[in-house]
């Protein structure tokens, strides 16, 4: 996979300013299929940084309902994978730099 296609989004979060500042830990939306390997790689890759951990975890869907003129509207917010990726000490990621 192609690191554009592994990288969806970085979350910013307060939570994950947070591990940015203290831990040199960014937070990454990536995509379901990908692996740690894949992950890692593409953050090297995208960012000219050494990747030395990657954590992942799915975020399961939520039960979402609405209420309306015609009554309850249920629906289901789509589950999805996210990776926290600590960087070698003393590098850090300009996750705004493309605004």
């Amino acid at each position: 996979m192609q690191p554009t296609e592994v990288l969806i989004r970085p979350i910013l979060t307060e939570k994950a300013n947070t591990q940015q500042e203290k831990l040199s830990r960014y937070s990454f939306k990536v995509n379901k299929k990908a692996n740690k390997l894949e992950i890692k790689k593409a953050v090297e890759d995208f960012y000219g940084v050494s990747v030395v951990d990657v954590n992942t975890v799915v975020v399961p869907g939520k039960n979402k309902t609405k209420f309306t003129k015609a009554g309850f509207i249920k629906g289901v917010r789509p589950s999805y994978k996210k990776a926290y990726v600590t960087v070698a000490k003393g590098e850090t990621i300009d996750l705004y730099a493309n605004i």
